[in-house]
């Protein structure tokens, strides 16, 4: 890559919509390389918005400025990079008629990532940071305490501190980190602060799940923060005896949700993508996956018929067609 690197001046790093902890340090690790190896100005962009307070302070911390990908022209650019996603796979805004001539990514690998000249798709590990540590550390680069601080929480993030598709790489990267992080700041990614609305969707979101056997579907209806859809989901996987999440929510004109599951040959991934349907987008690992569908005319009548499509095909996919419903709570 560094050969490819030394081509350019300037580059343009994509992250996916709506960046969770991962892709934001990736990004950040990726910049920090390009430039130090071959002298390239980066600009990071994305799409959607950093609504997570735990994005929002890993944000801060790095001191990085984001920038819409609406707002970037990527021709003007001498290189263009996805982290954390990849071409045409519907959760990034960089436009398909772009091939990036960069890819680094730990979700399965898509088609049109081939067009890359280069590609790193490691579709094992847990996640992108452990990726850019090694790319870090092999040219002895130096990194700096936030950096540091932000590629851990991203690798503690995306694996749920190695609770679900780790790998001994991801470990490694850990322990290489953890000495030189701050774990202060560590404290504050992992805890930021929340407004008064985050506690009313949960509530919204408690009293809208509905429970089939050990699977459990919660839609959030309209939503402002689209990373609260995942966060739910999450949270939602830790009730006893649940294999099963779907959680759903209308973000703008799209659907948007998130599976979990508990097994990690689930094949979250799969289903996914047949919850997507042909007119959506959707994929992930085995045990998470996220999707989106796209809305036409946005009305309340169409996002409660489509909610209906989403929650039926959710229960077909996992084969959960013949359960009994119950309210989660009361």
């Amino acid at each position: 890559m560094t050969e490819l690197l030394q081509s350019g001046n300037t580059m343009l790093i994509v992250m996916q919509d709506n960046p969770d902890p991962d892709a934001i340090a990736s990004a950040a690790a990726l910049k920090v390389l390009a430039n130090a190896v071959a002298s390239v100005q980066c600009s990071i962009a994305h799409g959607g918005i950093v609504g997570r307070a735990e994005n929002q302070a890993m944000v801060k911390y790095l001191d990085l400025n984001l920038r819409p990908v609406t707002e970037m022209d990527a021709d003007r650019f001498d290189l263009v990079a996805l982290v954390d996603t990849q071409p045409q796979t519907g959760n990034n805004s960089l436009p398909r008629d772009i091939i990036p001539d960069i890819v680094i990514d730990h979700h399965p690998i898509r088609a049109a990532t081939m067009s890359a000249p280069y590609t790193d798709i490691r579709s094992r590990y847990g996640a992108t940071s452990t990726i850019l540590h090694e790319y870090l550390a092999a040219a002895k680069v130096p990194v700096d305490v936030p950096l540091v601080t932000s590629l851990l929480y991203g690798i503690r993030s995306d694996t749920q501190d190695f609770g679900r598709e780790a790998t001994r790489a991801d470990i490694d990267a850990f322990l290489a980190l953890y000495p030189a992080a701050n774990k202060r700041m560590l404290g504050r990614i992992q805890w930021g602060r929340v407004p008064d609305a985050y506690f009313k969707l949960l509530f919204v979101a408690l009293g809208n799940a509905i429970v089939y056997g050990d699977c459990v579907a919660t839609s959030l209806g309209v939503i402002d923060n689209p990373d609260i859809v995942g966060e739910v989901a999450d949270l939602l996987l830790r009730r006893q005896d649940t294999s099963w999440v779907l959680c759903y929510g209308f973000y703008m004109d799209m659907a948007l949700f998130s599976l979990r599951a508990s097994e990690s040959n689930a094949a979250a991934g799969s289903a996914a993508r047949k919850i997507a349907g042909r007119k959506g987008s959707g994929g992930g690992h085995n045990a998470f996956s996220a999707g989106r569908i796209p809305l036409l005319k946005n009305t309340e009548a169409e996002r409660r018929r489509l909610g209906e499509v989403i929650e039926a095909r959710f229960l077909k996919a996992v084969g959960k067609i013949q359960s009994q419903a119950v309210r989660l709570i009361g």
